[in-house]
């Protein structure tokens, strides 16, 4: 991310029409600080425009890695511009549900456009009584099935990548690229 000089941006505050009236008519006093005008004008603009830079809908795009990983977003400039805004828009709401399958379902929407059933729960479970029997061993791994939702095809590694980026470390898992949503859920995903 670099902000420079603008060539032609003018600037909001020219320096040379604050100066004293003594330099007012001085040549040599106005094109030094209109030199100075075209160094500060990008900084002015950034500085009016600060709010934006915090708006994943309006930041620059060279901005917009940067404020993803603000809020734990994830981001990839080979992705088009509008995921990327959309990703970084819902970065907070993606953080809350991660490791959890909706977040997961959630974000390989969001990210592939695919729709996607993850089952099993990863040995996760709990009990309300204290000193209970220990629950049978978990299955072996969680299963993410995903298929396409419109023209695009689904690429596997894609989807692992993401998959890996996105559940517990401890947690085993398959992927099943599918040709169409699944009969028994009835695509609801």
């Amino acid at each position: 991310m670099t902000r420079a000089a603008v060539p032609g941006l003018p600037s909001r505050h020219p320096i040379g029409a604050q100066l004293p009236a003594l330099y007012a008519d001085d040549d040599l006093a106005q094109r030094f600080t209109a030199g100075l005008d075209t160094v500060l004008a990008p900084v002015f603009a950034t500085l009016d425009n600060l709010h934006a830079y915090f708006d994943p809908r309006l930041t620059p795009a060279d901005f917009l890695g940067w404020l993803a990983s603000w809020v734990g977003g994830i981001d990839d400039v080979n992705w088009p511009l509008a995921l990327r805004r959309e990703a970084a828009t819902r970065a907070v709401e993606l953080h809350r549900g991660r490791g959890t399958r909706r977040g997961l379902t959630e974000a390989l929407r969001l990210v592939l456009g695919v729709g996607s059933d993850v089952v099993g729960d990863g040995g996760a479970v709990w009990s309300r009584t204290a000193d209970s029997a220990l629950p049978p061993p978990p299955a072996a791994e969680i299963v993410v099935r995903v298929w396409p939702r419109g023209a695009a095809a689904v690429e596997a590694e894609q989807v692992h990548e993401i998959v890996r980026a996105l559940v517990p470390v401890h947690t085993a898992y398959r992927v099943e690229v599918l040709a169409g949503p699944p009969s028994d859920e009835g695509g609801s995903t």
